[in-house]
């Protein structure tokens, strides 16, 4: 069968299904207009370019086909991507634009929960649903009813992954390696400080070494963690320092397991480390080889229109965008737009199950989805293969 035909059964499939996406309320004609805050430009476009391009194809083959039936009316899509340039202040600004200038019905990311937890708090405080596929901190939906997430909190990531990795390395030790400057990097990495000494006692953590965004050699650090020889290293950093760190540390004689967290989920992970990570772990929200059924659909489509298969967040912003189109057509358009985002953001926490391509989740009343984890390997090919569910 035609890969687009695939695609274009899945999205049906998934938008009748618990599946939702961010309008925009105060719309010419029938168009619906969904904003992005997104990071096209930085560190790490790569993560921007997941969102839009998994978003593009949604667009695309909901248009193609006249539009989205919104109880027996159709609407067209409109998708308004505003770079955050990767950075908190960008992204606030990125909330108000789209809020009050672009007049969306809701808002699909930002991505990195440096940048939602401020995003967040605009989009709250300004009554406009918002969505973060990937944005893992427990602050980005923290009493906050109009801001949601696609993907799982590192307070159910850091456990399961020290569990994981005192199983499958036989592990009693462990150095920590995390940038002080995230968000996302610093609560991880101490959550999984907390729960790893829960399990193995007080001096069990032999090293939690810190660095900063525009560090590149972290030869200082790494002598200090290979010195102490712990059992393994943990890195719940994102990819493009992973790639820099991972390679560092070989060269300095570390030759023990590395396990890190679901930043490494990008398609540049095992290019801008050249191959440096293979063989390593991290926990992660889907696993590209292997997939079936509908995950598989989108890999292939995606693959066939943009050439590398998808990471996690292309993955997660696909069920993110789903989540609310489904939203929107569960709650209507009456072309109030204040009226219209309540609507929504009220179809969304009232979602009692939704089957997406990252697995089945249902919301917890804080805007949170109940949804298993999975641990992959970067195997000899540079795929990320699946190796076990981690369930809450």
């Amino acid at each position: 069968m035609n890969k687009r035909i695939v695609l274009a059964v899945l999205i049906a499939a998934l938008t009748l299904s618990p599946a939702l996406i961010f309008a925009g309320g105060q719309s010419e004609g029938n168009v619906i207009k969904i904003g992005f805050d997104i990071p096209l430009t930085g560190d790490r476009p790569k993560v921007g370019e997941g969102t839009k391009f998994a978003a593009e194809m949604i667009k695309e083959e909901i248009n193609g086909a006249g539009g989205l039936d919104v109880q027996g009316e159709k609407y067209m899509l409109d998708f308004i991507y505003v770079d955050n340039e990767l950075k908190a202040e960008s992204a606030v600004q990125a909330a108000f634009k789209l809020i009050e200038q672009d007049k969306v019905l809701a808002i699909v990311g930002p991505d990195g929960s440096t940048q939602a937890i401020p995003a967040g708090q605009v989009a709250n405080d300004n009554r406009t649903p918002l969505i973060s596929p990937w944005s893992t901190n427990p602050n980005t939906t923290l009493n906050r009813p109009y801001v949601f997430r696609a993907c799982f909190l590192d307070p159910f990531q850091a456990p399961v992954a020290a569990k994981f990795a005192q199983e499958q390395f036989g592990a009693k030790t462990v150095s920590v390696m995390y940038n002080l400057e995230d968000d996302y990097s610093k609560t991880l990495a101490e959550l999984f400080k907390a729960a790893w000494e829960d399990k193995n006692g007080a001096g069990s953590v032999l090293n939690f070494e810190s660095y900063g965004n525009k560090d590149q050699d972290f030869s200082v650090q790494l002598t200090s963690i290979i010195a102490s020889e712990p059992d393994f290293l943990y890195l719940p950093c994102f990819y493009n320092k992973v790639a820099m760190i991972v390679p560092q540390a070989k060269d300095l004689g570390w030759d023990k397991p590395v396990m890190g967290s679901d930043s490494w989920g990008s398609a540049d992970l095992v290019k801008l480390s050249q191959g440096a990570v293979k063989g390593y772990y991290f926990t992660t929200h889907y696993a590209a080889a292997g997939a079936v059924g509908e995950t598989k659909a989108f890999i292939d489509a995606y693959e066939e229109a943009y050439g590398y298969t998808p990471d996690d967040v292309g993955a997660l912003s696909f069920d993110a965008v789903n989540i609310v189109l489904k939203a929107i057509q569960t709650a209507g358009i009456t072309g109030d737009l204040r009226a219209d985002r309540e609507a929504i953001k009220d179809a969304i926490a009232s979602l009692a199950s939704y089957p997406g391509i990252t697995g089945t989740m249902t919301f917890t009343p804080d805007g949170d989805p109940i949804k298993d984890a999975v641990v992959v390997q970067v195997n000899d090919a540079g795929e990320f293969e699946f190796v076990a569910t981690l369930q809450p």
